[in-house]
């Protein structure tokens, strides 16, 4: 059929991804198991009003055969992990609120997956298949605001784990905890997407004590706001 001269063309305008205004911001907490993320995330969110982002975990179809079998089951787990925080990151910078997600997707490259292939649950050949997509994907991820880094000792997150008894969480070991920490530290050592905020956590009860949350929401959002104050010590060092 020959068009109609007076046919009218049909033009697509094309959606660009929303640019954050700068209020909106977009927080990755990270840290290791026991560290206290989600309770944190979960408190920063009602303080401030923003949108939360947690960790897949009940609706993973591959955690029961991963712990069944990690050798066979660990590529697949990193990359439905991979793909779903991906859509994560870009859903929650793309939210017209501020927010903040319980754990970044750079963990499961530079923490988890390594920490698989260590311990020979993912082979090499997996591993660097894995890395090359996380590669390419990461490359289009808009940049966070901020990354807290929850720091606590291996002793005290033993004693958190065991206190919520998690039976999925009943096989972590202090030398894996001890592993994952010198990953964290090395990941961090080179960090340079965005500021950090480092937040000591095995002093702090932020889900009992109303003070320790005040504490860290100040220090979050003087970083959000570029404030640096320097503290000289008493009798100004002599």
């Amino acid at each position: 059929m020959i068009p109609s001269q007076t046919a009218k063309a049909v033009t697509t305008n094309r959606v660009l991804p929303r640019k954050p205004t700068m209020k909106n911001r977009l927080i990755l907490v990270a840290g290791n198991i026991g560290a206290g993320k989600t309770s944190l995330t979960e408190l920063i969110g009602s303080r401030l009003g923003w949108q939360t982002g947690y960790e897949s975990v009940a609706d993973n179809p591959y955690l029961p055969d991963f712990y069944g079998d990690m050798q066979r089951w660990s590529f697949h787990l990193q990359v439905f992990f991979l793909g779903h925080r991906a859509q994560q990151h870009h859903d929650l910078y793309d939210n017209p609120q501020s927010a903040i997600s319980d754990r970044s997707i750079y963990e499961d490259a530079y923490i988890f997956a390594r920490a698989l292939a260590h311990m020979n649950n993912l082979n090499e050949r997996d591993y660097h298949a894995y890395k090359q997509v996380f590669d390419i994907i990461v490359q289009g991820l808009p940049t966070p605001n901020l990354l807290l880094y929850l720091k606590c000792p291996v002793p005290v997150l033993m004693d958190r784990i065991h206190q919520r008894g998690r039976e999925m969480e009943s096989g972590i070991s202090a030398d894996y905890l001890q592993l994952l920490e010198s990953f964290y530290e090395e990941w961090l050592s080179n960090f340079d997407l965005c500021p950090v905020l480092t937040i000591p956590t095995d002093d702090l009860n932020f889900v009992q004590k109303p003070k320790h949350l005040d504490i860290v929401v100040e220090k979050i959002q003087e970083k959000l706001a570029g404030k640096e104050d320097v503290v000289f010590p008493p009798n100004g060092g002599d």
